[in-house]
């Protein structure tokens, strides 16, 4: 199943592995789960991972993003007809819907809003692992 994993995610799963995010990552590590992503949610998640006050192994941080970099897939891009409140949630939501996954997984669901047209699902981790049981 592909999806997009929104930053708050993939930190939370690094940092608590064995925490609903860090079941998700395993699945993605397992390639049950393939994250869509672009060049913008790598940067963005290389950034925010080796911030210093995550404490994170920079050389588990780099196999992680490697390995996603290999086994991911790299998203189409639909460009939002109306913007989100926050620019750096827009790569998230142009990746879900140009490559027509069926969740986007996040922590702040509000910074996403839900819409018909979008014809994805907007979940948080615990929705979405609820949605795989």
């Amino acid at each position: 199943m592909r999806i997009v994993l929104d930053t708050n995610v993939f930190v939370s799963g690094m940092l608590k592995p064995f925490s609903i995010p860090g079941e998700i990552l395993r699945r993605v590590g397992s390639g049950y789960l393939t994250l869509c992503f672009d060049a913008r949610i790598l940067a963005e998640y290389r950034e925010v991972l080796y911030r210093p006050k995550f404490k994170l192994d920079r050389d588990d941080v780099s196999v992680m993003l490697d390995y996603i970099q290999e086994s991911g897939e790299w998203g189409v891009i639909e460009t939002l007809l109306q913007k989100l409140p926050d620019r750096d949630d827009e790569a998230f939501l142009e990746i879900a819907l140009g490559s027509k996954v069926k969740y986007l997984i996040t922590g702040n669901k509000k910074d996403f809003p839900q819409r018909k047209e979008y014809k994805i699902s907007v979940v948080t981790p615990r929705e979405f692992i609820e949605l795989l049981l």
